[in-house]
C-alpha cells in the first residue's frame, strides 16, 4: 500500500495526520497490544500465523462458507438452465421475481445491515434460498407455478440482506493493501459451492440425456443450502472484529432507524461522482440470462450443460485469483493498478464477446431450439463441435469473476468505513438486481436469443466508458481516515491502536 509519502503528500500528511489512512496509521513498531479476554480473541497459530476467531480472515471465511453453500448452490442450481428444466418459462417467472424484489430490498438493505449488525442480516438473507430449491422439486411433482414465484420473490428479499452484510464484510474488514487478495479468496470459496453444487447434477444425471434433472438433484441442494442458513448463527458482528494491526472496523456506534436511512443519502451526497458506477452494477449479473439459458439451455442436452456449469464456475475460481493478487501488486501504486484493471477488463469484454458473436451469429433461431423435436440435435459432450462452445462458455465464467472482481475492489478503493460500504455494497446489488429483472424477462417474453446477446455485450461495453472518469480520476493511493470517519458517530480513539495513535501523533 503507498502511504502519504509515496504518494508526494508527506509533508501534508506530518501536519495533517489525519490524512493518513487508518490502516498506515496502524503501522507502528511497537508490540501489539493485547486483545481482550473474550474467547473470540483468543489466537491460534496455522502455520507462522496467529488468527482468533473475531479476526477478519476467519469472519470472511465463514460468510464464504455460508454464500459457499445458499448463493453458491443456487448458482449450480440456475447454472443448467431453467432451474433444472426443459422449458424456461417458470424459472424466468421466478427469477424476475427474485430480482424485481431484491432490487428494491438490496437499495436500502445498507440501513438494515447497519442497524440490525451484520450476523442478523445474514441470519435473516440465508433463509430464503432452501425453499427456493424445493419450490422445482414441488414442480416437478405438481406443476404448481406459484410457488415458484412465490419462493423467488421471497428469496429476493432474503438474497438482498444476505449480499449486502456480504459485500460490508469483503470491503470494510480488510486493511487496505489486502483486499483485493480477500475478495480473490471470498470469491474461490463461493464459487467452490457452485463447483461442488455443479457435481451433484453432473453424477445425478451422467446417464441422463432427457431435459429435467432427478429429484435427488433437488434434495441436494435443499440440504446444502439449509447447512448454509444455520451457520450465520455463528458470525461476530463487526464491532466485535479486531485486525491483526489492533485497528477496528469504522461503524457507527449508536445507529437509529433515522441515521441509517439518512445515511443512504449521505453515501450519494458526500461522493456523488459514485452514480457513474451505477451502470456497471446494473450490469453485472445481465449475463447470466444469455448465457444460462441462450447458450447453455438451448444448445446443449442435460448432461452436457451440468459438465459446462461446472467449468463456468471453475473458471470463476481463476479469474478470481489472478484479478484480485494483481489487484494487491504492492509494486504498482493503487491508483496505477486501477487503471489497468479497467483496460484489461475493457479489453476482455470485447476479446470474449466477440468470440461469443462469432458462434452467436451461427445459431438457428429461439422458435427453433425451443421446439421439443430439437431436443435430439442438442450437443452432448462426445460431439466433435462441443470444444468451441465449451471454451467460450469457460471464458464467460471467467470474464463474469474479472467484473465482479474489479467492482468490488473499486468500490472498496473509494473507502474503508464499515457503514458506507454497507451502503455501497446495497445500492450495488439493488442495482444490479434490477438489470437481471430486466434481462429475465425479456427472456419471460422470449426475446431472441440474438438479441439478448446483442444488448448484454452493448450494456456491458457502455457502463464500462461511463465508470471510467472514476476509475481514472477518483480512486487515490489510500483513503484518508478523516473520509472514512466522515458521516459516523466514531472517533479516531475508536478505530487505531491507542500506541498507534501515540506514536503517529493523530490529533484527536
Amino acid at each position: 500500500m503507498a502511504d502519504a509519502k509515496e504518494t508526494g503528500t508527506g509533508a501534508e500528511a506530518a501536519t495533517h495526520p489525519m490524512a493518513r489512512s487508518q490502516s498506515d496509521l496502524a503501522e507502528t513498531t511497537h508490540p501489539a497490544e493485547p486483545r481482550p479476554a473474550n474467547w473470540y480473541y483468543k489466537g491460534f497459530k496455522i502455520g507462522k500465523k496467529e488468527l482468533w476467531y473475531a479476526s477478519p480472515k476467519i469472519q470472511l471465511l465463514m460468510v464464504a462458507l455460508v454464500c459457499f453453500l445458499c448463493p453458491g448452490m443456487y448458482n449450480a442450481l440456475g447454472g443448467l438452465g431453467g432451474g433444472g428444466q426443459i422449458d424456461p418459462t417458470v424459472q424466468d417467472h421466478a427469477s424476475t421475481a427474485l430480482y424485481s424484489v431484491f432490487a428494491v430490498v438490496a437499495f436500502f438493505s445498507g440501513s438494515f445491515a447497519n442497524k440490525l449488525g451484520v450476523k442478523a442480516t445474514l441470519a435473516i438473507g440465508g433463509l430464503g434460498y432452501c425453499i427456493y430449491s424445493a419450490s422445482f422439486l414441488c414442480y416437478n411433482h405438481t406443476q404448481n407455478v406459484g410457488f415458484v414465484i412465490f419462493a423467488g420473490a421471497f428469496l429476493g428479499l432474503c438474497a438482498g440482506l444476505l449480499w449486502t452484510a456480504q459485500g460490508a464484510i469483503m470491503m470494510a474488514y480488510p486493511p487496505e493493501e489486502s483486499k483485493g487478495r480477500y475478495i480473490s479468496w471470498f470469491w474461490i470459496i463461493f464459487n467452490l459451492g457452485a463447483v461442488i453444487g455443479s457435481l451433484i447434477p453432473l453424477g445425478q444425471n451422467i446417464n441422463n440425456s432427457g431435459g429435467t434433472v432427478t429429484d435427488g438433484t433437488y434434495v441436494g441442494f435443499i440440504v446444502l443450502m439449509l447447512v448454509g442458513a444455520a451457520l450465520t448463527f455463528f458470525l461476530v458482528n463487526a464491532d466485535k472484529v479486531i485486525r491483526e494491526d489492533g485497528s477496528k472496523v469504522i461503524i457507527m456506534k449508536n445507529p437509529t432507524w433515522q441515521s441509517e436511512f439518512i445515511g443512504l443519502w449521505q453515501c450519494i451526497s458526500f461522493s456523488p461522482w459514485v452514480v457513474l458506477l451505477f451502470p456497471m452494477f446494473f450490469a453485472s449479473n445481465i449475463f447470466y440470462t444469455y448465457q444460462q439459458n441462450g447458450l447453455n439451455l438451448a444448445h446443449f442436452d442435460i448432461r452436457t450443460r451440468s459438465l459446462n456449469n461446472l467449468l463456468y464456475w471453475l473458471a470463476q475460481i481463476f479469474g478470481a485469483v489472478i484479478f484480485g493478487y494483481a489487484l494487491d501488486f504492492p509494486k504498482i501504486r493503487r491508483s496505477m493498478r486501477a487503471k489497468i484493471s479497467f483496460v484489461a477488463l475493457f479489453s476482455l469484454t470485447f476479446i470474449i464477446w466477440g468470440g461469443g458473436y462469432a458462434w452467436q451469429k451461427q445459431q438457428v433461431s429461439r422458435a427453433v431450439s425451443s421446439e421439443p423435436s430439437f431436443e435430439a440435435q442438442k450437443i452432448d459432450w462426445t460431439d466433435p463441435k462441443f470444444l468451441g462452445p465449451m471454451f467460450l462458455y469457460i471464458f464467460y465464467g471467467f470474464y463474469d469473476a474479472v467484473w465482479q472482481t474489479c467492482i468490488y475492489w473499486y468500490m472498496g478503493a473509494l473507502s474503508n468505513s464499515g457503514r458506507r460500504t454497507a451502503n455501497m455494497a446495497g445500492f450495488y446489488k439493488g442495482i444490479q438486481s434490477a438489470g437481471a429483472a430486466i434481462f429475465w424477462r425479456l427472456d419471460g417474453i422470449h426475446t431472441e436469443y440474438n438479441t439478448l446477446f446483442a444488448a448484454t455485450w452493448g450494456v456491458c461495453a457502455g457502463a464500462l466508458l461511463i465508470a471510467s472518469p472514476i476509475i481514472f480520476t477518483k480512486i487515490q493511493d489510500t483513503t484518508d481516515l478523516e473520509t472514512d470517519l466522515k458521516y459516523s458517530d466514531e472517533k479516531p480513539e475508536d478505530v487505531v491502536p491507542t500506541a498507534a495513535l501515540n506514536d503517529k501523533h493523530v490529533e484527536v
